[in-house]
C-alpha cells in the first residue's frame, strides 16, 4: 500500500534521511513530500541534493522550497551572502560545495529552480515550508518570500485558545481554509519538543534535525511518524547549528 510521507528540515543531514529511508522501507509507491530546507547546518549539503535529484528518478517526490535553499541558491548564482547566513549553517554549505565539480553544480542549480513554494493535494492539505499572510489562502498570497520566511502562521495556531469555536469570529481565518497545514521552518525545539506538533489544523514537522533533535518523517494518513538518532550523534566531529 502506497503511503503519503512528510519529511522535515534535513540541513544537510543525509545520513538521518538514509537511515530514515532505510528504518520504514521507503518504495517507489510512496509519495515522498520534503518540505525544503535541505541545505545549512550538517556537512553533506551538497550531497544531500545529489541524493534528493537521484532519489527523485525512482521515487515520487514533492520539493516545497525552504528559506535556506533560497539562501543557498543566492550564493551560488550571484555569489553574495550576508554574515547571518554563515553563522547558520552557509559556512557548512560552502564547504561542502567547494567539493563539486562546475558541472555538478550546475544540475544543482536545476534542482533549486525547480522547488515549489506550496503544495495542495486532492484532500485539501497544504504543504509549505514557513506560511502565509494572506486570509485568502496562498494562491492570493502578495510577497511569495513569505511562503518560506513566515512565522506567524505557527505562531497563530500555537497561541491559539483551544476553546475557541471555529464558528467565532474571532477565529483564525486562515486555520479555516485547509484541513490540514504541514509546514518545518520554525523547530519544535523552541518549546521543548522534539516530536511532531499538531496545533489547530497544522502540523509542525521541524523536529530540531540543524540542531540537537532528530529527523522526522510522518505518515500524513494515519499520523505515525518515524524519527533518526538526534543528528548531532550521527555527526559526532560537527556542530551543526548548535
Amino acid at each position: 500500500m502506497s503511503r503519503n510521507l512528510v519529511i522535515g528540515d534535513i540541513h544537510g543531514a543525509l545520513k538521518a534521511l538514509k537511515q530514515l529511508i532505510q528504518k520504514i522501507n521507503v518504495t517507489p509507491d510512496d509519495h515522498l513530500i520534503f518540505l525544503g530546507d535541505y541545505v545549512d547546518g550538517w556537512s553533506e549539503s551538497a550531497e544531500l541534493i545529489s541524493f534528493l535529484m537521484e532519489l527523485n528518478t525512482t521515487h515520487n517526490c514533492t520539493f516545497l522550497r525552504g528559506n535556506h535553499d533560497e539562501l543557498c541558491y543566492t550564493w551560488l548564482t550571484q555569489n553574495t551572502y550576508n554574515s547571518d547566513w554563515i553563522k547558520h549553517g552557509g559556512q557548512a554549505t560552502m564547504n561542502s560545495y567547494a567539493k563539486k565539480s562546475k558541472e555538478e553544480i550546475e544540475t544543482h542549480l536545476h534542482f533549486f529552480e525547480g522547488l515549489i513554494n506550496y503544495h495542495i493535494d486532492n484532500r485539501n492539505r497544504l504543504f509549505l515550508h514557513a506560511g502565509f499572510t494572506n486570509l485568502n489562502g496562498p494562491h492570493r498570497e502578495y510577497f511569495e518570500k513569505l511562503f518560506y520566511w513566515d512565522r506567524t502562521l505557527w505562531e497563530t495556531a500555537l497561541g491559539l485558545d483551544a476553546q475557541l469555536e471555529k464558528t467565532d469570529c474571532r477565529y483564525p481565518k486562515r486555520l479555516l481554509i485547509f484541513d490540514e497545514i504541514y509546514i518545518g521552518h520554525t523547530p519544535v525545539t523552541r518549546i521543548n519538543k522534539t516530536v511532531p506538533i499538531n496545533a489547530a489544523c497544522v502540523w509542525n514537522m521541524d523536529t530540531g534535525a540543524a540542531f540537537k533533535g532528530p529527523l522526522t518523517i510522518m505518515d500524513i494518513d494515519t499520523k505515525e511518524y518515524w524519527q533518526s538518532d538526534p543528528v548531532h550523534l550521527l555527526y559526532p566531529q560537527e556542530r551543526g547549528r548548535n
